[in-house]
């Protein structure tokens, strides 16, 4: 496999994870369950549509801002690891991701709003999701190429996304909340493991590494 190819499948599985399509599922249940299908379906398509303008922001203007305040991108790409990787672990370790919002979603009246919040953000547009979006534009200079693949990932996502919000109601009927808890977790182990991966990017190109890559640990 070519290094743009895993590239590519690296970042599609980082934001796979980090977006977590089928994790969203039951709190999109819960949040529309006493809802007619019409309006269920237009809550799903408002909810992708501003998260998909979230992450678009932050994919173009993360990497503005960190010119501006001149961090050198490898520190960014080691932070951003170190914080997926704790991401990584809530999500291995700890409750499941619909038990985290359902405090909240009992509070929440039920109404166009919930489109934004809490399915377009936290839900769909996660923290993780966001700082994944700025790890994926890697380049000090704008590279149209790159970044029109980047975002190509992103909507892709969403677009998945959609099709299983569309789909909720039997997915979870055949998997149950067991299974997109099992799901979940083994997400946050692969999630972990292209943290890592990220890490040592970093550390091998700010140390101008090329003997770490040579040797297939990167």
């Amino acid at each position: 496999m070519s290094a743009d190819l895993q590239n590519i499948v690296n970042e599609f599985v980082m934001m796979y994870v980090l977006i977590d399509p089928i994790g969203t599922l039951p709190i999109f249940l819960m949040t529309t369950a006493h809802m007619k299908p019409e309006h269920r379906s237009m809550i799903a398509m408002r909810a992708v549509l501003v998260a998909g303008i979230v992450l678009t922001l932050f994919l173009f203007g993360g990497r503005l801002l960190l010119q501006a305040l001149g961090i050198p991108l490898a520190s960014f790409q080691i932070a951003g690891g170190i914080v997926l990787f704790l991401f990584a672990l809530t999500m291995i370790f700890g409750p499941p991701k619909a038990e985290q919002d359902k405090e909240e979603i009992g509070t929440i009246e039920q109404a166009r709003s919930i489109a934004i919040f809490p399915l377009a953000i936290p839900a769909i547009a996660s923290p993780g999701a966001m700082l994944g979006s700025v790890l994926l534009n890697s380049s000090d200079t704008l590279d149209v190429e790159a970044t029109a693949i980047d975002l190509v990932i992103i909507w892709l996502l969403l677009g998945v996304t959609l099709g299983l919000l569309f789909l909720a109601k039997p997915i979870i009927k055949v998997i149950g909340d067991a299974g997109a808890n099992v799901l979940s977790r083994v997400m946050g182990l692969i999630l972990a493991a292209v943290a890592a991966d990220s890490v040592l990017v970093a550390v091998a190109e700010f140390f101008q590494i090329t003997s770490v890559s040579q040797q297939g640990l990167i």
